[in-house]
């Protein structure tokens, strides 16, 4: 063998071994990332299986009320199985903008949808925005009493307007304790509460 081949045979050796290395020390390096990625995965899930459904509303509600450079301040109540969220602030403030019916409505369907976006499960959650919940509260008892005026006037039955579960449910209250029997009649977006004597 001459002193040329065996140099180029030495050459194509050291080729071998050093593409040999490289493989090697990617193939680790790949094990060794994709070994860190399970971990930081598997502590992003622990994360998420921690946070609860009112810990995600509060977060999601408070990056709209940053977006829409809105003051208040949170709180998360749960009762009965129900995850209340109300916004409220000290002073002045300029949540009133949000504190509709129609708004505070509208925020609480695309909240739940956030929450259930991440849990997968459905949401119950009640959204309170500057005291709309009370205020709410007295207009289905407003309207509770002009129903049971109706009946006293002689109508064997008096129906409400369609509204939300938790809506039906508080006017099932508002009436029983007026002294009369309530039941939701419809379907989907029309179910709505007829109120009649006991």
């Amino acid at each position: 063998m001459s002193a040329n081949e065996t140099t180029e045979h030495d050459l194509v050796d050291d080729e071998r071994v050093e593409t040999d290395a490289a493989a090697t020390l990617a193939t680790e390096t790949e094990l060794v990332d994709e070994t860190d990625l399970a971990d930081e995965s598997d502590d992003d899930a622990a994360d998420d299986g921690d946070r609860d459904e009112g810990d995600i509303a509060a977060d999601y509600i408070e990056e709209l009320l940053d977006i829409a450079d809105i003051d208040g301040d949170l709180e998360i109540d749960v009762t009965g199985g129900r995850t209340y969220i109300s916004v409220t602030a000290d002073g002045e403030s300029n949540l009133e903008r949000i504190s509709s019916p129609e708004v505070v409505d509208a925020l609480q369907q695309v909240t739940r949808l956030a929450v259930q976006a991440e849990t997968g499960e459905f949401s119950r959650l009640i959204l309170d925005i500057g005291g709309s919940r009370d205020a709410r509260q007295r207009e289905l008892e407003q309207l509770v009493d002009r129903a049971v005026t109706r009946i006293e006037e002689g109508a064997a039955t008096a129906a409400l307007p369609p509204m939300s579960s938790y809506e039906r449910k508080l006017v099932h209250d508002i009436a029983a304790a007026r002294g009369y029997d309530s039941e939701s009649e419809g379907e989907g977006r029309k179910r709505h509460t007829v109120l009649r004597a006991k």
